[in-house]
């Protein structure tokens, strides 16, 4: 049977012919952002008072005035009804990891009976869902239902369409009756609004008008895709989302083949589909590309504001999921959904800007850009005092499969900068800001050959294995696993860094009063002092080297490679106070947030082992037993029939398949008793079943297995 239903997904996949494309697949310019209420929908949808109000909230985070909220609902409201919606939901993010939305319909009925199509300001700023039915971490209790959701206008309403209609989605915060925060949204806003009265409070100290400050965020996303049929004969794909049992073919990453390949036909005509929907959504996917594991690929957008961006992610996931199963396909989000290859992160690019200045751009000559050179010292300092908080926001089920793996930077955090900016911040302090430099212009790449051109050489290396690595203009944070939301990072990110960005002020605002040249001369003090202090967090080598774990613990970094290790550091009473000190959470939040990461943890661990339990009794167990009964018959048979050659091989094999079946028995039973145990022990339980499995997979007839293999499920594809 198993067999049976492999054969037919494969002949399915066998007739694939690749479709002629149509102009509904192709991107349109003056449909970009089509299904999202934009600045231009606004002030053709608002009276004019209403767009200008609230466009001052969006652009310049002016307070939001509820008097224009009837206006805008009702604008909103036409121009979604006018892209065919019939519903409105508030679009949230809770502390499960996903998006949340229950669809209310634009109805009325007067007295007269006639259906009426309304929305209100009140509907549109503020909603109930049942907050006890979500994860809350003892803020909410079961009789405790009521929660509120509030309209987030800095981040745009759109519609998301579906076969037959589209519902208008309103992104919003998420929090309790008693207004504890219970979403991931809220204390991401509040840490955006730390890092900005910490970055004016610094670019003041340098004789800087007064700029908006933005920061910015690009996540690149990366995901596999499996046939869907194939998926849905994976009782471990469909319950957890990685594959619990599988032995790694013979060929699987390692020609380095699949990297930046030709991308299929059928791929193609998924990003293309794909591509599609996000354009209309306003989403600016740039890049796409086949990644390093068999089935597996990446997408990446434009830089954009940090909020929209985390938002936009979280469609990002949705969308792709919903356009793979158009194409008779899965998206697997998972970090590790199989053993043996490269897991999939999300690669978190993250930057500020003062106006129009990057303040991470080091400009021609960073050794001059004081500006750049003091961020960049707050940075290190942040990532160094704080580097287990970072860890802790990377700890998930899933996540804890591909850190220190390939294509994954290990559980230790470090920061790169490559030797030339290592280079200038040793030498702070230690010679005149004007003293000549090395030659550090930049160097020209020679390829030879009188057509090809020569190439600019960018002033740092790329480090693949560092966690978080200076990249140019920006820090990209590579640990974050591909399923995660990027919010938890990035408000970490974002306080650490004001507090950092604070700490220097504090001490410039003491030298405010003294000349330019006694102003420098004590910035550089100030810098080269935080440097000698954390420079041990700066490593340009390779982060995959065992070698450097015994380095980092010499060093005092945390090692911290356990996941519910790491998780405790959110709960320090360095962590509390921080948090606490800054806004961002309240201690309950915090200490909520806690019980909820430990809870979902031991959660899916357990779901994990069950499946297993039930896969291999059910599934695997019955196959091997028939092989066993199978060889033990030829044995008897060629004995019976007094042959004497062949009795040997069946005797062998009949033991061998004999002891597959003690084996089984015996861990199926150890699985059975660790699932009333602690996580640790389901993992070290699944982790000896699965040996077996995987060894029952490689003798066991390919006609009785009755999962779909690696083989099939990594290569198999249109």
């Amino acid at each position: 049977m198993g067999h049976y239903s492999r054969e037919k997904s494969i002949d399915k996949i066998a007739s694939y012919s690749e479709a002629l494309p149509s102009g509904e697949s192709l991107r349109q310019p003056g449909e970009f952002g089509k299904y999202v209420f934009n600045e231009a929908a606004i002030k053709r949808y608002l009276p004019h008072r209403a767009a200008e109000k609230l466009l001052a909230t969006i652009r310049d985070r002016q307070p939001l005035d509820p008097t224009i909220a009837d206006d805008v609902a009702n604008g909103m409201k036409e121009w979604a009804i006018g892209l065919g919606a019939t519903h409105f939901t508030h679009w949230f993010q809770p502390l499960n990891g996903g998006t949340a939305e229950k669809h209310d319909a634009f109805l009325d009925v007067n007295g007269t009976g006639e259906a009426l199509q309304t929305f209100s300001g009140k509907n549109l700023i503020k909603g109930e869902p049942d907050a006890s039915s979500f994860p809350s971490g003892g803020l909410r209790c079961t009789f405790e239902a009521r929660g509120y959701t509030a309209w987030d206008p800095t981040s745009p309403a759109f519609v998301k369409r579906h076969a037959n209609g589209a519902t208008l989605c309103i992104p919003t915060i998420f929090c309790s009756y008693t207004g504890e925060v219970l979403d991931k949204k809220t204390p991401l806003l509040r840490s955006i609004s730390v890092l900005e009265r910490s970055v004016k409070r610094l670019m003041k100290l340098f004789g800087l008008d007064e700029q908006p400050v933005s920061v910015t965020l690009g996540p690149e996303q990366e995901y596999f895709l499996v046939d869907r049929e194939f998926y849905l004969h994976r009782p471990d794909l469909v319950q957890t989302g990685r594959t619990l049992f599988g032995s790694p073919p013979p060929r699987h990453q390692q020609l380095e083949d699949h990297y930046f390949g030709t991308i299929r036909p059928g791929i193609l005509a998924f990003m293309t589909d794909l591509d599609r929907e996000l354009w209309r959504l306003g989403i600016p996917a740039k890049t796409r590309h086949n990644e390093v594991a068999p089935a597996q690929f990446e997408i990446a957008p434009i830089f954009e504001e940090l909020n929209l961006a985390v938002d936009h992610n979280m469609l990002t996931m949705d969308v792709l999921q919903r356009v793979a199963l158009r194409h008779g396909m899965v998206c697997l989000l998972h970090e590790k959904p199989f053993a043996g290859v490269n897991g999939s992160g999300k690669h978190n690019n993250w930057s500020i800007a003062y106006g129009k200045r990057n303040l991470l751009e080091p400009g021609d000559e960073p050794r001059q850009n004081v500006i750049f050179l003091t961020v960049l010292a707050a940075i290190i300092r942040a990532v160094d005092l704080h580097a287990d908080i970072l860890r802790a926001s990377t700890v998930s089920a899933g996540n804890k499969h591909r850190l220190g793996a390939n294509e994954a930077p290990p559980a230790i955090i470090s920061v790169f900068l490559g030797e030339q900016l290592t280079e200038i911040l040793e030498k702070i302090g230690k010679e005149p800001a004007d003293a000549p430099t090395d030659a550090h212009a930049q160097e020209m790449i020679l390829l030879g050959g009188k057509t090809l051109p020569p190439l600019p050489k960018d002033a740092t290396d790329r480090n693949r294995t560092s966690p978080f690595a200076f990249t140019g203009n920006k820090f990209e944070f590579r640990a974050c696993g591909s399923s995660q939301s990027c919010a938890g990072f990035n408000m970490t990110m974002n306080t650490i860094a004001a507090e950092s960005i604070d700490y220097i002020a504090e001490k410039l605002e003491r030298l405010a009063a003294a000349d330019s040249a006694a102003f420098h001369e004590g910035l550089a003090k100030i810098l080269a002092e935080i440097v000698e202090t954390h420079k041990r967090v700066i490593f340009n080598g390779n982060n995959y080297a065992p070698e450097w774990v015994d380095e980092a613990r010499r060093r005092g970094l945390p090692v911290l490679q356990k996941s519910m290790q790491a998780l405790r550091a959110l709960v320090t009473d360095e962590s509390l106070e921080l948090f606490e000190r800054y806004g961002v959470f309240t201690r309950a939040e915090l200490l909520s947030r806690f019980e909820v990461f430990l809870e979902e943890y031991h959660r899916k661990v357990k779901i994990e082992g069950g499946i297993a339990l039930e896969i291999a009794q059910n599934m695997i167990l019955p196959v091997v037993t028939e092989e066993y009964a199978k060889a033990v018959g030829a044995y008897r048979a060629a004995n019976e029939a007094g042959l004497t050659e062949g009795t040997e091989g069946t005797r062998q094999l009949a033991a061998d398949y004999g002891t597959l079946v003690d084996e089984l028995n015996q861990k199926c039973r150890e699985m059975k008793s660790a699932l009333n145990g602690v996580h640790e022990e389901i993992i070290d339980a699944m982790a000896r079943l699965r040996e077996v499995v995987d060894r029952a997979e490689q003798v066991v007839n390919d006609e009785l297995w009755p999962l779909p293999k690696y083989r099939e499920m990594l290569f198999l594809y249109n």
